[in-house]
């Protein structure tokens, strides 16, 4: 069972979002009200509430409330510690964030520069609220976009023998730079499970929905050759499971026999590209509660 509760969008635009509070917990009565009467006495308004249950009689609750307060930062985390209580008496586990203050991304990236630039015209759109310090590439081939956006760029050769060594000059970089989550914008590397419990849930990364079809190199040309009809894409949290981690957005398009593999390379790239960016957004937009291996999106 799901349920959006929205104010109407002219009311919504004269509010300003400062606010989010995520959710989860066993389902159980009286949970939004116990939510939402601590917000108004805290002399918040809210304006968008969404929630859902996998099972009402015992299953799991999720809630994402995004909330305007003027207030201060001593207030917020005075307001902070008296939610405690209530997440106790629940057992909730629960998040509040601050869209005001911007994540800082490091996005990583190879030789494709498809997702990079999509990322890189989004965010100079103003569509995608993040700050993005640097870029880090085991290529050079990137580092020209980097420059012309005024983004420090490292260039740092990688591959498997050299792993370790790598990612502790890659993880000083991220914390030089206090980076929030970092974004795989089609970076060729596997990452090892010490780097990836650094950032657990804030890797997002990007592939081909063909798995677990076409495994391994040149996937378009093999996926030509089985004269496939569907090109997709997935974008994901990264777990130590390679590119089996909480999915957070998948598209597709149709394709046919008149498709070449130079073609069906093309369409995939598209899709990656917005596939992505939608998942970096609602990333941003603290939308994404993770269960298990899985995500609850509250589009």
């Amino acid at each position: 069972m799901e349920q959006t509760v929205q104010q109407p969008l002219a009311e919504r635009q004269n509010l300003k979002i400062e606010g989010h509070l995520l959710v989860k917990c066993v389902d159980q009565s009286g949970i939004v009200s116990k939510l939402s009467t601590f917000l108004y006495e805290q002399g918040a308004n809210i304006v968008e509430s969404s929630q859902y249950s996998n099972d009402p009689e015992g299953g799991m609750f999720f809630i994402r409330i995004a909330y305007h307060i003027d207030n201060s930062k001593v207030a917020m985390a005075q307001m902070e510690q008296e939610f405690e209580k209530i997440a106790a008496d629940y057992d909730m586990t629960y998040k509040f964030y601050y869209p005001t203050v911007k994540k800082r991304a490091a996005i990583f990236v190879s030789k494709d520069l498809n997702c990079l630039m999509e990322l890189l015209w989004e965010w100079n759109n103003g569509d995608l609220h993040m700050d993005v310090p640097l870029i880090i590439s085991n290529s050079e081939v990137a580092r020209s976009i980097a420059e012309a956006n005024n983004i420090p760029f490292y260039y740092i050769p990688a591959n498997k023998e050299i792993r370790e060594q790598v990612e502790l000059q890659q993880l000083q970089l991220l914390e030089q730079y206090a980076i929030d989550f970092i974004i795989l914008a089609r970076y060729m590397q596997i990452l090892t499970p010490q780097f990836v419990a650094q950032y657990e849930h804030r890797i997002i990364n990007i592939h081909h929905s063909f798995l677990p079809a076409f495994i391994g190199a040149d996937p378009y040309r093999r996926a030509y050759q089985r004269g496939v009809k569907l090109i997709g894409a997935t974008s994901h949290y990264v777990t130590n499971d390679l590119d089996e981690g909480p999915i957070i957005e998948q598209d597709v398009e149709r394709v046919d026999h008149r498709n070449d593999v130079a073609e069906l390379k093309k369409i995939g790239g598209k899709i990656e590209r917005r596939v992505l960016a939608r998942a970096v957004r609602w990333h941003l937009e603290n939308r994404i509660i993770v269960e298990g291996n899985k995500t609850i999106v509250f589009y």
